[in-house]
């Protein structure tokens, strides 16, 4: 259901796509003996700017027809285990945090991922050392702490290489060489002369631009 709202319900008329949607969710509930907890956990907010007005006449629908549903209750997880209806079982197995292949394979593993986390394991180490030497008054740590902190975020490394399109792996690699070498000026130290060097292309056109990955049966 989450691919459905992700890659397909943006081309549907809202009303449609609601009652499919719906529809789903009722032949869950008639399949199992005991009332199910579905979660429906979407790939961040890019979904929406694919829906006419993002998504206003979609949500709108959706929200409107489920609390008007008898038998489909909106709730939250917390809210569901401390109910009566709460089935707690250990998991037999536990995968990767990640609907995307069940793997990690979209952030590491391609050798230009792999390149972009070589670069950040230099800066960081070079974080570390000026840190533990002293060169830095409080006021630059900060700074630093934080930049560095920009750059280890995870979307740098989903851009990387893979099939992603050209022009969005490029403007993702620009920006992240930029911000390694903004980290290492604030430590006072000359950045690498790799950082001056594209190290990744993209090469294809995937659904969604690339923003989104379908999901995978775990």
């Amino acid at each position: 259901m989450s691919d459905l709202i992700g890659f397909e319900y943006s081309k549907w008329h809202a009303d449609d796509a609601v009652a499919d949607l719906i529809q789903h969710l009722e032949n869950i509930a008639d399949y199992e003996a005991r009332p199910p907890l579905v979660s429906i956990i979407m790939d961040g907010e890019n979904a929406w700017e694919y829906f006419p007005d993002n998504g206003y006449h979609f949500l709108s629908a959706l929200y409107r027809r489920l609390g008007e549903h008898p038998r489909i209750e909106l709730t939250t997880f917390s809210e569901y285990l401390q109910g009566a209806e709460a089935q707690v079982q250990p998991l037999p197995r536990l995968v990767a945090g990640s609907w995307v292949y069940g793997t990690f394979s979209t952030w590491i593993g391609d050798a230009d991922k792999n390149c972009g986390w070589d670069m950040l394991g230099d800066v960081k180490q070079a974080f570390d050392n000026a840190v533990q030497d002293g060169r830095l008054s409080d006021q630059q740590q900060e700074k630093a702490r934080v930049q560095l902190a920009v750059c280890e975020g995870s979307d740098w490394f989903w851009w990387f290489g893979d099939y992603n399109p050209g022009e969005a792996v490029s403007d993702f690699e620009k920006q992240y060489r930029l911000n390694l070498t903004n980290l290492y000026r604030l430590l006072g130290e000359e950045p690498p002369g790799y950082l001056a060097l594209s190290f990744t292309q993209g090469s294809g056109s995937p659904a969604m631009g690339g923003a989104m990955r379908r999901g995978n049966e775990l």
